[in-house]
């Protein structure tokens, strides 16, 4: 399994999640585990998700979702488990 790490920030608005998980399932994308949490008007939410059948490439992956990060106003960051295990160690 190719687990990647997925976190979404940003000022709250209508239909983050949906745009989201929409995008990863078009894709592929099967989402593990998903947390997310609003502090005042701020969303976070972070996702663990298996990429093993995505249909695109994780960098192509990765640029689409900073795209979209873009169009809804939030910053999407995708990192894969083990490189996100290593920053964390440290």
């Amino acid at each position: 399994m190719k687990k990647t790490i997925i976190t979404v920030v940003g000022h709250d608005t209508v239909g983050i999640i949906a745009r989201v998980c929409t995008y990863l399932a078009d894709n592929g994308i099967n989402i593990l585990d998903i947390s997310q949490t609003i502090v005042q008007e701020w969303f976070n939410m972070m996702m663990i998700t298996d990429f093993d059948k995505a249909n695109k490439p994780f960098s192509e992956i990765v640029n689409d979702l900073d795209k979209l990060g873009e169009e809804i106003g939030v910053q999407i960051k995708c990192q894969r488990e083990d490189i996100f295990k290593s920053m964390h160690r440290i």
